[in-house]
C-alpha cells in the first residue's frame, strides 16, 4: 500500500472512530441525552416561531458548543477515573475545572435562546 492509500484509509478510520464516540455519548451519558432532548425542542421551537437564519445559525451554534463541552468534559472525567479511581483532591478540581467549562457553554446558550425567543414570547 502506498504513502497516499495509507492516508485516506486512516482518515477513514478516523471518521469510524468518531462516530464511534459520538454514539457512545448519545447512547450513553445522561447529560448529553438530556442536551440532546432540548436542542431537539428548540429546533421545533425555531420552526414554530420562524426564526431567521442568523438566529439558526446562534441556535445551532450554541447546542454544538454545549454538546461538544460536554463530550470533552465526558473525555476528561472518563479519563481522571481511569487514572485515580478512588477519591483524590486534585482530581475531584481537574473535574470541577472540566465541568465549569460546560457551565460556561449552558450559560452562553441560555443566553443565546434568551435572545431569540424571549422578544417573540412578549
Amino acid at each position: 500500500m502506498n504513502r497516499k492509500d495509507h492516508f485516506i484509509v486512516g482518515r477513514i478510520k478516523s471518521i469510524g472512530y468518531a462516530f464511534k464516540g459520538f454514539w457512545i455519548l448519545i447512547t450513553t451519558e445522561h447529560s448529553v441525552i438530556t442536551q440532546l432532548f432540548f436542542s431537539i425542542l428548540f429546533i421545533f421551537a425555531g420552526f414554530w416561531f420562524e426564526i431567521t437564519a442568523i438566529e439558526w445559525m446562534m441556535q445551532i451554534f450554541g447546542f454544538g458548543l454545549l454538546l461538544t463541552a460536554e463530550g470533552l468534559n465526558t473525555a476528561v472525567e472518563e479519563i481522571a477515573d481511569f487514572i485515580h479511581p478512588d477519591h483524590h483532591q486534585k482530581i475531584g478540581k481537574i473535574k470541577d475545572i472540566s465541568a465549569g467549562a460546560v457551565t460556561f457553554a449552558a450559560l452562553a446558550l441560555i443566553c443565546i435562546v434568551a435572545i431569540i425567543y424571549l422578544p417573540k414570547l412578549i
